[in-house]
């Protein structure tokens, strides 16, 4: 029963909730134990983690929509009970676990859920991912838990721990201003083929009446069939971003004075959303959840071949946003702003849209660029690079968004380096822990 209490206080160091100072805390006594310790912690974080996926998929489909969530969890908990399992000392498992954080973004099932770094994205010192990613937020977090064992409280550990969510951080003004547009179409009719297209030239033609500054106009992912009709005139010669529901990519492109300059196809589909694994072994078990949900015949969607950013905007669409490594390609291609077009609708009334949210606010901080988010029905809002959020509109409604942002052209640490830094010395806290534990026979997680 501890282990699995554990894993529910360590869900909620993340976001949404506000609990990450307590991160270290909780991780203390994680850092022993072996496979069902790992295990019953693991069902507990997962399980409140991913409570959103009953609550989204059941208000959309019905009571079928919850049969995913138990499995999922389940495979989840038990990655962290062969982690548990294969870091016998403290010292191993903290390495252990940011390499099985990254692994989570590698491979067809990536799923970079639940990464401890985000217990820092309210904390000025999120600002340490310009300098090793996400990850080496998640060491960091994993390292002070670590600091603090013992029979005393370090102060030195808490002092520093202290310091991440206390640092003071420089302006970053935005000269600039999109307007990004919210639709708040409901995502079932999306996927049978009513997009509400009409909504999206009528809040673009009120917003730029009330913001004519409005240099670029956004709108969220698989917003339209095509662009519509009489837009050129609309924008008055402004660019458009927008994403395309098409039939096999899923795709943004780049719109200015009657033609697509660009488009960029996703690269990163969602696994059993955009393409189904395994479809040729499973067939028939996603046809049966298919007619459950009420989709009809549902088809893999076609991936992108690159990472490629559109002119001076990195697009990325929406799933792509959890993944650093899409960030980091855009920008090291020459992407001044990071626009971000998502569809969080699919969420429903959880709060799995404001996680994915907060994931990607990281995203702005390690390549040091403005971040434009335009969603569907939110979170749409524009996030500067130390990561903080600068203008947002409330979710669930129709609506437009002044957005500030600025282009910028430096190179972050963790652009020119990425993951294989804290990646490496990750392995290496993890070979140190596995050799400490041989040299001193009998220490198991002490």
């Amino acid at each position: 029963m501890r282990p699995f209490l554990l894993g529910l206080a360590l869900a909620l160091t993340l976001p949404p909730f506000p609990f990450g100072p307590l991160a270290p805390l909780v991780l203390l006594p994680l850092l022993r134990g072996g496979f069902w310790t790992g295990f019953w912690a693991g069902v507990g974080f997962w399980a409140l983690h991913l409570i959103w996926l009953p609550q989204s998929f059941g208000a959309l489909f019905g009571p079928w929509g919850v049969a995913p969530f138990v499995p999922l969890v389940l495979v989840k908990a038990l990655s962290f009970g062969l982690l548990f399992a294969l870091t016998p000392t403290p010292l191993a498992r903290v390495g252990g676990w940011v390499v099985l954080e990254w692994l989570t973004e590698q491979g067809e099932l990536a799923f970079p859920w639940g990464l401890l770094g985000y217990a820092l994205v309210e904390a000025p010192g999120r600002v340490l991912a310009a300098w090793g990613g996400v990850y080496l937020l998640s060491l960091l977090v994993l390292l002070l838990a670590l600091a603090l064992r013992g029979p005393r409280l370090r102060p030195w550990a808490l002092a520093l721990w202290a310091l991440l969510w206390l640092l003071p951080l420089p302006r970053a003004g935005g000269d600039r201003v999109a307007l990004l547009v919210q639709g708040n179409v409901n995502p079932l009719e999306k996927t049978l083929g009513d997009l509400g297209e009409e909504v999206y030239p009528r809040l673009t033609a009120r917003g730029l009446a009330a913001h004519p500054e409005a240099a670029l106009v956004v709108w969220p992912e698989t917003a339209v069939w095509r662009i519509p009709e009489g837009v050129e005139a609309l924008l008055a010669g402004r660019p458009l971003l927008t994403g395309l529901n098409l039939f096999g990519p899923n795709r943004a492109v780049l719109y200015q004075e009657g033609r697509i300059l660009a488009h960029y196809d996703k690269t990163r589909l969602v696994p059993f959303g955009e393409r189904f694994p395994f479809r040729a072994a499973l067939g028939g078990v996603y046809g049966f959840f298919f007619r459950a949900f009420g989709l009809g015949e549902l088809w893999d969607r076609t991936p992108g071949e690159a990472v490629r950013p559109l002119g001076p905007y990195g697009a990325m669409i929406c799933y792509e946003s959890v993944f650093p490594s899409v960030a980091r390609g855009l920008v090291r291609q020459g992407a001044q702003v990071l626009v971000l077009l998502t569809n969080d609708a699919w969420f429903g009334p959880s709060f799995g849209g404001l996680q994915h949210f907060a994931m990607g606010r990281l995203r702005a901080v390690e390549t040091g660029r403005w971040l434009l988010r335009a969603g569907n029905d939110g979170v749409t809002a524009s996030v500067d690079p130390y990561g903080r959020v600068v203008a947002r509109i409330p979710a669930h409604t129709e609506g437009y968004l002044a957005a500030p942002f600025a282009f910028g052209s430096g190179r972050t640490p963790y652009l020119l380096l990425g993951d294989l830094p804290v990646l490496g010395l990750a392995l290496t806290l993890w070979l140190l822990g596995l050799r400490l534990k041989m040299r001193l026979p009998g220490w198991r997680n002490r």
